[in-house]
């Protein structure tokens, strides 16, 4: 998924599931931020204070990918969460090991990360952590199939688009550059391009394995934010066991023809119109203004360092301990230590 699915209708599922415009503005921006979190290492003040980050992705075309130990430290508890077959703690699936590391829509590992966040009220960074959890719950749709490691199950072929959207003029195997596709690993949805990531198309192809796999597009995400509106209702109960209602028709039907009409290859472009839509109040919370920047102006990191960019020591402000930006990168490092310490070895998996 891309920043139209991470940050708008993360947005949207959360004003729908009851929280603040506030509210609901830091948690999109950590949901769509865990894509742009690329560096990590010590930053350096000016008064001999340190705080140490953790990334949360890299580039696609990014040497550190054939890394296998980078893959389980970023893509598997960020992105691509191992979905265990399905199967619960202590069971297995049937297969060899690398069938425990298929991302799985809903699976009971991705249900017990999502139990973990709603039950953390108490950090000041209990938003924040919520937001990259629902970035991960919501890849365990968008990337099923796929394992955040190099393995030839990720290799993909004979793509073939199901319904004609009318965005690519030579078909998905035109759309794909050979250069480029020959240097991306098979690591995640890699050598699938973004065509897992575009809410409108539905598409099929032959995986590692050798099984041909269809894909609607649009079911898939449209379940995906029903998911999210019902764990973010769980947050506000503080109960990851409550029965809860996901979106209700007439919103659902909206973001279902926001998904269809958005037909863009940019994720940027389909972005746009999320942000055009909430603000003449397409939905039944009304109008919302949001907005996101990466770097430079509005941006977290600009905000808590007073630049975006990479300085070798920077000025020390009091704000930076209460800053988004800090409490993300606290909630990225708690995240990562409770999928891959806490939760994984449960199922067998050990990736930390």
């Amino acid at each position: 998924m891309q920043i139209d699915f991470h940050h708008a209708v993360t947005y949207v599922a959360a004003r729908l599931a009851g929280f603040s415009a506030q509210d609901a503005d830091i948690i999109a921006y950590a949901a769509q931020y865990v894509d742009d979190a690329t560096c990590d290492g010590i930053i350096k003040f000016d008064n001999r204070a340190i705080y140490k980050r953790i990334s949360s992705s890299h580039k696609t075309i990014d040497l550190v990918n054939f890394d296998p130990v980078e893959d389980l430290l970023v893509w598997m508890p960020f992105h691509f969460l191992p979905g265990n077959g399905g199967a619960n703690p202590g069971d297995d699936p049937e297969g060899t090991f690398i069938h425990k590391l298929v991302a799985s829509p809903d699976s009971p590992v991705a249900r017990e990360m999502v139990r973990a966040a709603i039950l953390d009220h108490e950090k000041p960074y209990t938003l924040h952590r919520l937001g990259i959890t629902m970035h991960v719950y919501a890849d365990t749709w968008a990337h099923q199939g796929f394992a955040g490691v190099l393995d030839d199950i990720n290799d993909v072929k004979d793509f073939e688009e199901l319904d004609d959207s009318g965005v690519f003029e030579e078909g998905l195997k035109g759309f794909i550059n050979c250069v480029v596709e020959k240097a991306v690993p098979a690591l995640g949805h890699g050598k699938a391009n973004v065509f897992p990531d575009m809410p409108f198309l539905s598409w099929k192809y032959r995986n590692g394995h050798g099984l041909e796999v269809s894909r609607n597009n649009t079911d898939i995400f449209c379940e995906a934010a029903d998911a999210l509106c019902k764990a973010m209702k769980r947050y506000l109960l503080k109960d990851p066991d409550a029965t809860v209602t996901g979106i209700k028709a007439g919103d659902m039907k909206k973001i279902r023809k926001l998904f269809m009409d958005g037909k863009f290859e940019e994720g940027e472009d389909r972005h746009q119109k999320w942000v055009e839509a909430l603000g003449v109040g397409l939905f039944s919370f009304g109008p919302a203004d949001i907005s996101y920047a990466e770097d430079g102006k509005g941006s977290w990191k600009m905000d808590a360092l007073g630049t975006s960019r990479d300085m070798p020591q920077y000025p020390y402000k009091d704000t930076f301990l209460t800053s988004n930006w800090k409490l993300f990168h606290d909630a990225l490092l708690l995240h990562r230590i409770t999928v891959s310490h806490d939760i994984l070895p449960k199922y067998g998996i050990c990736a930390a």
